[in-house]
């Protein structure tokens, strides 16, 4: 075994360690990605996709079914009002800077719904080429990183009650790794809130593919639909109702945070230098902007209203 293999796996092990955060395990795969060459690249990718999913439902099992629907219920027009205002201003601003529509699309969704994972399942109707794809990706990506470590000290400047945090994550967040390791940082009542209103955003995956193939005038039919929110949805009902299932609950969460800061750490890892320049100026500019205005306006409404 080679020396960056080495070094990457001893990196995963500490990442488990628990004095290490989210935010830590973050900024160790990006310094990994900045100094050597990624060892397992497409093997990371299927890891990340697949433990984020596990991570999520295992963290299920820390929830209340009863206040998650209250959770859910409340925040559901917030949702539906800023996924539309997201993907119109996104589409506004791709189009003044001229960024390739395909492009601009794809960063949009990813802003308005759930990051990559929007991004993965609206593709195959767009039919992106391999560098519009790595485009959307890297915006999405470098700003998820950005929000990891910014969020919760903006929070706690501003005061931000645990709710209040959750509900911010979640809308102004992209990717849903990003959402719940901000919102684990803030507290358990803050995991909670984002969790559920960023997995109840991603079944938007579902209407935006298909008015997208109108608007692509696609053929496709494939739309990934993320079903491993019914295993989470599962695991908060099992939480909720079984007694026995209670008495282990607390063990699944723990390994469920440790699963999430691996998913970070890979995804940090895959911040390449050659991914960040690939991006471009405009589409990143796009992408700035678009957070911006979501991350600004949805501030301001939860301070005065939330």
């Amino acid at each position: 075994m080679n020396t960056s293999k080495i070094i990457y796996l001893s990196a995963i092990l500490v990442c488990a360690l628990p004095f290490i955060n989210t935010s830590l395990a973050l900024l160790l795969g990006i310094l990994l990605a900045q100094t050597m060459t990624h060892p397992f690249p497409e093997t990371s990718k299927k890891i990340t996709h697949n433990l984020l999913q596990i991570s999520v439902v295992g963290l299920g099992f820390g929830m209340n079914a009863l206040q998650a629907l209250e959770v859910g219920k409340r925040g559901l027009w917030v949702t539906v009002l800023s996924i539309v205002s997201t993907l119109s201003i996104g589409l506004f601003l791709g189009k003044r800077l001229k960024v390739e529509k395909n492009t601009s699309y794809l960063i949009s969704t990813g802003t308005a719904i759930c990051g990559g994972s929007a991004i993965a399942a609206i593709a195959p109707i767009v039919k992106p080429n391999e560098k519009q794809i790595s485009t959307a990706l890297g915006t999405v990506f470098a700003l998820n990183a950005v929000a990891l470590f910014l969020f919760p000290w903006i929070g706690h400047h501003f005061n931000l009650t645990q709710q209040q945090f959750g509900v911010w994550a979640a809308i102004a967040i992209h990717d849903t790794s990003s959402v719940v390791g901000a919102a684990a940082e803030y507290g358990a009542e803050a995991l909670q809130t984002a969790t559920t209103i960023k997995l109840e955003r991603a079944l938007w995956i579902i209407p935006v593919a298909i008015i997208s193939t109108f608007l692509f005038k696609s053929e496709s039919k494939r739309i990934k639909i993320p079903y491993f929110i019914l295993l989470f949805v599962l695991a908060m009902i099992l939480n909720t109702f079984i007694p026995g299932i209670q008495s282990i609950s607390d063990d699944i969460v723990e390994i469920s945070k440790v699963g999430l800061k691996i998913t970070l750490f890979l995804i940090g890892s895959s911040l390449t230098r050659e991914l960040i320049k690939s991006v471009g100026h405009k589409p990143l500019i796009q992408g700035i902007l678009l957070w911006l205005f979501i991350s600004v306006l949805s501030l301001c409404f939860i301070l005065a209203v939330v």
